[in-house]
């Protein structure tokens, strides 16, 4: 059940406790607004901003299934294929653009992964026992978050204690493919401290990932997450927040072999530090990101990426009307496929300005440069722009740069052949309109453009060297460009009727090809009723289409619509249980040519707050 969403979201890529700590004195908590980090070096109200961004929250994500792939597919503007079911390759889409294109952060730590092809997170394996929130800011954010951010970032939260004491969460789920999870969430906070431990499960016997079989591709994981922290003083703070997940998934490694099977555990952890003097607050990270994928029987059998990054970030007032972020930082990536090692590292120095000479008016200037150990520095900025016309109707604009720089495995591995190779450049602009319906609800319209110069792709080049026949990453010709628009609202009919949607149109293509995977129309509808003061009920309609697949001449995909009603009772003012049908009429589709989709699939689960 797709809403738009405002409320308090603290996700950044850099350190930003100090932020809501603020917030409490002598363990009382102060009503300071909506109050935004979405990725920028400065604080901002989620209304105000010139950022378009669209949450998830974790009602949402639950309900909608174990996958977050599932609750995120909802939003405007982002799309989602997927070869099988949960734990097979999944790959996120903003505005058309791929996951290659999309940073992904928890809980301030980049977890994309340094030994793929290229650097990308599997959203497949992203599971949503432990998850709070997950914002997708769309657009280029590559003078906030470096390489990587073309398409946008997508900053996801795990779970926090809301209130004072000790407080918790539990969940647990059954359904269809033989699915079983559970999730345990245990906090503390008080006026100087803060602890969150998360510990969650997936088991599934899944389902058929190729068309071509019937043999049942299953996936387990089991995960972890923990953040803690403590006030020193009024002006000192420390912590340390981690990650971990450990899984197996089993995959068809190609129409006639059914033996795939992909161990994969992934590792986080960071430590902060913010001390502050006067109207700056000065916050000091470092953290270290690892992966693990084994697979016995590939062409490569282990893939370890690992990244490690030190921040400074520095912010405050210059006077009433504007403020000012300085920081830097460095980072070193590294890795080995089959004991054969890679390893870059780059520094980069960014700054922001946010400037609201009144309050209708909100401007925010970014820049950042980066300084990269095998090529050349690459300059990004962005501006973003916010101005309300009237108390209900609000314009946003953002304009930026950016660049995706090759990966490890592009420059350094088997393929890279025998030059140098430049990194991706972008620009990309986005106007939109928004206007309140006060209590009632709310539309908003957003026009989009992105294009990408200097690409990487696979092919023969005087860059190749003589051993590779079959060709190498190289510069091709072309610009890929995308652009479209992104239409959403909420609106109440009644005290217990709401309807909401959202329609994408989007055109991508490479000089004229158009890309791969990439629906033209993506509608999603829902309506969701208060039956009772316990009892709400709930339907969601997606319908895609205009979709192509498949490499040399893409065909086109069929069409298709598919309906999910959901059911959710609230036993007490603590507990709820809930109930799903996803695929209510068991609608035959694909979102990846030659891979099945979920057919009709039951859930049922029960929620405890504590």
């Amino acid at each position: 059940m797709q809403r738009l969403t405002s409320k308090l979201l603290l996700c950044t890529t850099l350190v930003t406790p100090s932020i809501a700590a603020s917030q409490e004195i002598g363990g009382d908590v102060i009503d300071l607004g909506e109050i935004v980090i979405f990725g920028g070096l400065l604080p901002t109200d989620l209304e105000t901003t010139g950022a378009t961004i669209d949450i998830a929250e974790s009602d949402e994500l639950a309900i909608e299934g174990l996958g977050a792939v599932s609750a995120l597919s909802e939003l405007p503007g982002v799309s989602v294929t997927s070869n099988g079911g949960l734990g097979t390759q999944s790959s996120l889409r903003i505005r058309g653009l791929g996951d290659a294109y999309v940073g992904v952060r928890i809980d301030g730590i980049d977890v994309t992964d340094p030994s793929s092809t290229q650097t990308r997170f599997n959203f497949g394996t992203l599971t949503t026992g432990a998850l709070s929130r997950a914002a997708v800011i769309k657009g280029t954010q590559s003078a906030i978050y470096g390489s990587d951010a073309i398409a946008g970032v997508v900053e996801i939260e795990s779970w926090r204690p809301e209130v004072d004491g000790f407080s918790g969460r539990a969940s647990a789920e059954i359904g269809s493919f033989e699915t079983y999870a559970g999730s345990l969430s245990l906090g503390f906070r008080d006026e100087r401290s803060e602890l969150a431990l998360s510990l969650g499960r997936v088991s599934s016997e899944g389902f058929s990932a190729r068309n071509t079989d019937d043999e049942n591709d299953g996936f387990d994981q089991s995960t972890a997450n923990l953040y803690a922290a403590y006030r020193i003083s009024d002006s000192i703070r420390i912590g340390i927040n981690g990650l971990w997940a450990e899984g197996t998934t089993e995959f068809d490694r190609s129409a006639t072999d059914t033996s795939g099977e992909l161990d994969a555990t992934r590792r986080g952890a960071r430590i902060f530090g913010e001390f502050e003097t006067g109207a700056w607050t000065h916050e000091l990270s470092f953290s270290r990101f690892e992966t693990d994928r084994f697979d016995e029987n590939g062409f490569t059998k282990e893939f370890i990426g690992e990244r490690d990054t030190v921040a400074y970030l520095a912010t405050g007032a210059i006077s009433p009307t504007l403020d000012m972020a300085l920081g830097a930082d460095w980072t070193e990536e590294r890795s080995s496929l089959d004991g054969t090692d890679y390893d870059a590292s780059n520094g980069a120095v960014f700054a922001e300005i946010k400037a609201q000479p009144n309050s209708d008016v909100e401007l925010s200037l970014t820049l950042r440069y980066d300084d990269y150990s095998d090529f050349d520095g690459q300059l990004s900025g962005r501006a973003a722009l916010s101005y309300a016309l009237n108390d209900a109707t609000m314009l946003r604009a953002s304009i930026g740069t950016g660049y995706r720089a090759p990966s490890l495995y592009e420059r350094f591995g088997p393929y890279a052949g025998g030059g140098t190779l430049d990194p991706e450049s972008s620009r990309s602009i986005d106007f939109g309109i928004e206007h309140s319906y006060g209590q009632a609800g709310s539309v908003r319209a957003t026009v989009f453009y992105t294009e990408i110069d200097d690409l990487i792709g696979f092919g023969t080049s005087a860059n190749c060297l003589p051993s590779q026949t079959f060709g190498c990453y190289t510069q091709v010709d072309g610009t890929t460009e995308t652009k479209g628009l992104e239409l959403s609202g909420t609106y109440a009919i009644s005290d217990r009727l709401r309807l909401s949607g959202s329609y994408t149109l989007t055109d991508a293509e490479t000089d004229g090809e158009r890309l791969i995977r990439v629906p033209r129309h993506d509608l999603t509808l829902a309506l969701d009723a208060d039956v009772t003061d316990r009892l709400q009920l709930g339907m969601n309609v997606m319908r895609v289409a205009d979709i192509l697949d498949g490499f040399g001449t893409p065909t086109p995909l069929d069409d298709y619509t598919v309906v999910d009603l959901t059911a959710r009772y609230d036993i007490t003012d603590t507990m709820s249980a809930y109930a799903a049908i996803d695929n209510v009429a068991d609608v035959e589709y694909e979102t990846v040519q030659g891979f099945n989709a979920p057919e009709r699939t039951i859930r049922f689960g029960i929620e405890a707050s504590f």
